[in-house]
């Protein structure tokens, strides 16, 4: 301060022509005796210093630069407010001194804590920590500026295990008890929001009973201190710290002491006597050393003559230069030629405080400035312990915080960082794992937000990041995958001619149809034997057409459905029975018909010829006909996606579109296949050697069965079984049918041709009921 103020006095560019007066107070740290001072300076009762003619203003306090402490800086705004007396401090740093409300005359050239606040929460939220405990003095300094460093901490999604509070007055079993929450702790990162006089008393209690490995994270009251680095264990602390600089000149002016300036002053005194171990004439003792003048302050290594960490000092600079500054802007104008003082201006205090808030200058590439709450702009330097190869910790600029850039921009890493242990690699402090995906986050019972559980995601929901909060479900096509972080879609399955079971089902599709065209072809090619002709050749052509057609239906069942394929499916299916299910119930009426003939005086015959066949043929079918166009014309069959049955897959099926219309394709089947089971019941006990009635018989039987079995089936098989149930009846009913109506007839064309004669046929058995 001093420095500052005679390289004001001596220049021109401020005040030219008018000299800056001052008085320095030691406080002790000390609120009664900051408050005694304060007191006597508001009253002007202060000490006349100065007693040359050219001072017009003797006693008169303009500004005051101080304190150095939040609470003792506290208790003189409040007094000094009253009277309209600017106190700029250059190292309170409590955010509660921006309350112009209570503190309205109130500067600072240090940011506020609540600056720091922030920048120290960015900081651990930028490295990963969201598990930390917090140590705080128990002033207004720990107290404020912890507060506002949780409430910002809060905020970023960080938790703290614990916060505990201690001052360097308490008892030590205090300060032993917050070193043993140190030492139980989980937490591996710790912020201390304290002076250094508190935390040098904690850290020697941990010295004594080390804790486990700690990152300290240290506000600039301690983290900037060179007392503090003897604390080996502390090495890869790092924190925030005031802006080193250079002041051109300091170091001259602080080695320029001579034996007349050092004995003029009491701090002089007890500095030159503390550091050379000496007494100075009348102070010392008998049994002290006198200094014999041949101290040379130029070659003491001490930090009152190292500059190099020039930080609270450039605090002091900045706010002596603004209070000339706003005294200069009462004062003094400038024109373009030359600046013009009226030193005999009486001015007030206030006139200084309101010159104060407007205060704008460079000096030493720094610019000053204040906001509405008396607070200048926030810059830090990120400052690291880092220990040398001499096992000695030197404090290492690894970045920079400025909270006049932009959102998202102010906080910016330059250096590579050493962290506690000597580790390169940044420790982790986190309550709880990071949840990968595929889970979600649990809070764990009674426990802060940052402890939780990871818990997979419920079947059919996911989570694609990390840390989820909730799962959520898949789209409808769409399945989580094994980890449960993507969804992907479901297969689609189909009854397909590439699997094992169409490839079956195909195949035995293609040996029917090829059994009817085989078939055909024996009769065809001995249609004038007696065995042919005698079972109604034009409808057994017709049955064995209608059966060809029942056998490569079936593959219309198979592949992907389609919109032609769900339609012909079921229309083709239920035509060509019933069109089969006719030209049976044609041959059984024929029989019974053809043998009730013989009868004496019975001539039905005529009424049931080949017309009256065909017509019964085309008539039955017609009806069915009828039936699958009212359907396909209200409401027909169409593809769809069946998402129901199972939650891994898609079902493609066939809806039916109007279930109505099935299953009065179906019914009117079973009416026909039942109507022609009662008259083949009846037509039993013809004559053995003619035995169709018997074939027909049977194979209305097994077709009866087939498809009263496949009702059931049909509802209660999922997915593609489905299909393959009906494709099974179909097959079933159509292999009951040419097995049992023309597999005997086939076998005694062609293996017992002496059977197949008229005399053989004609050798009839009745039974006693014909």
């Amino acid at each position: 301060m001093v420095f500052a103020i005679e390289e004001i006095n001596n220049g021109t560019e401020l005040l030219p022509g008018i000299k800056l007066g001052y008085q320095i107070h030691d406080s002790c740290t000390s609120v009664p005796v900051t408050m005694h001072v304060t007191f006597q300076i508001s009253n002007s009762l202060d000490p006349v210093f100065y007693t040359g003619d050219k001072c017009s203003q003797l006693g008169m306090v303009k500004a005051i630069v101080g304190e150095s402490g939040s609470t003792p800086s506290i208790s003189m705004s409040r007094i000094l407010g009253s009277f309209n007396i600017p106190q700029v401090s250059h190292f309170a740093t409590c955010a509660c001194l921006s309350d112009k409300q209570q503190y309205p005359s109130f500067f600072r050239t240090i940011p506020s804590d609540q600056f720091q606040a922030d920048a120290l929460a960015k900081l651990v939220k930028h490295f990963g920590w969201t598990w930390i405990g917090a140590v705080r003095s128990d002033s207004d300094y720990g107290n404020n500026g912890m507060a506002s460093f949780l409430d910002a901490a809060k905020k970023e999604g960080i938790c703290v295990e614990y916060s505990e509070s201690f001052h360097r007055a308490h008892p030590h079993s205090r300060v032993q008890r917050v070193a043993d929450v140190i030492r139980r702790s989980t937490a591996v990162v710790i912020v201390a929001f304290t002076a250094s006089a508190e935390l040098r008393i904690l850290l020697e209690e941990l010295a004594h009973k080390p804790s486990p490995p700690r990152q300290w994270i240290g506000s600039e009251a301690w983290v900037t201190n060179q007392d503090m680095l003897k604390f080996s264990f502390c090495a890869g602390a790092i924190g925030f710290g005031i802006q080193k600089s250079v002041i051109p000149g300091l170091r001259e002016f602080l080695l320029d002491l001579s034996a007349a300036k050092v004995a003029a002053s009491p701090l002089l005194t007890e500095f030159w006597e503390d550091v050379f171990k000496c007494r100075l004439g009348k102070s010392a003792a008998r049994d002290d050393s006198l200094c014999d003048g041949a101290e040379d302050i130029k070659t003491l290594q001490d930090p009152y003559t190292d500059t190099s960490q020039l930080r609270v000092t450039n605090m002091v600079y900045k706010a002596v230069y603004a209070i000339a500054h706003a005294i200069h802007n009462t004062v003094c104008q400038d024109t373009h030629y030359k600046t013009q003082c009226d030193k005999l201006t009486r001015i007030e205090s206030k006139q200084v405080f309101s010159q104060l808030k407007r205060v704008h200058f460079s000096k030493n590439g720094y610019n000053v400035s204040f906001d509405a709450n008396g607070d200048p702009v926030a810059r830090y330097e990120l400052v690291n312990w880092q220990k040398r190869d001499s096992s000695s910790i030197e404090m290492v600029t690894v970045g920079h915080y400025d909270s006049s850039l932009p959102e998202g921009q102010e906080f910016r890493i330059f250096k590579n960082l050493i962290w506690v242990e000597g580790s390169t690699q940044v420790p982790v402090s986190v309550c709880s794992e990071s949840c990968p995906p595929g889970t979600r986050k649990m809070l764990q019972r009674r426990k802060p937000i940052c402890c939780y559980d990871c818990i997979p995601c419920p079947e059919g929901e996911i989570s694609n990041a990390t840390d989820s909060l909730d799962c959520f479900p898949c789209p409808k096509e769409f399945w989580p995958n094994a980890d449960g972080d993507i969804c992907l879609p479901k297969p689609v399955e189909f009854l397909s001619f590439d699997e094992v079971l169409g490839i079956i089902l195909t195949a035995f599709s293609g040996v029917g149809a090829c059994l009817a065209i085989i078939a055909a072809s024996v009769f065809f090619h001995h249609r004038t034997s007696p065995i042919v002709r005698a079972t109604n050749s034009e409808l057994s052509f017709l049955l064995l057409f209608s059966l060809t057609l029942c056998f490569l239906c079936s593959l219309t069942f198979i592949g992907a459905p389609s919109d032609w394929s769900c339609m012909l499916r079921h229309t083709a299916f239920g035509i060509t029975f019933v069109l089969c299910i006719s030209c049976v119930l044609g041959k059984t009426i024929v029989v019974l018909m053809a043998f009730r003939a013989t009868l004496p005086g019975r001539n039905v015959m005529k009424w049931f010829g080949p017309p009256q066949q065909r017509m019964t043929v085309v008539s039955f079918t017609f009806i069915q006909v009828l039936i699958c166009t009212i359907w396909l014309g209200l409401s027909p069959p169409f593809p769809m996606k069946n998402l129901s049955i199972y939650k891994k897959r898609i079902i493609l099926e066939c809806a039916l579109g109007s279930a109505i219309g099935f299953w009065a394709v179906l019914g009117y089947i079973g009416l026909l296949a039942v109507f022609c089971l009662v008259l083949a019941v009846l037509a039993r006990k013809l004559p053995d050697n003619f035995n169709e009635a018997k074939m027909i018989t049977f194979s209305m039987l097994i077709f009866c069965a087939v498809w009263i079995t496949f009702i059931p089936a049909y509802v209660s098989s999922p997915g593609k079984f489905t299909v393959a149930v009906e494709i099974f009846a179909i097959l079933a009913s159509s292999f009951g049918l040419i097995l049992c109506i023309f597999a005997p007839k086939c076998y005694i064309i062609l293996f017992k041709p002496e059977k197949n004669t008229k005399k053989h046929l004609m050798n009839k058995n009745y039974s006693k009921d014909i």
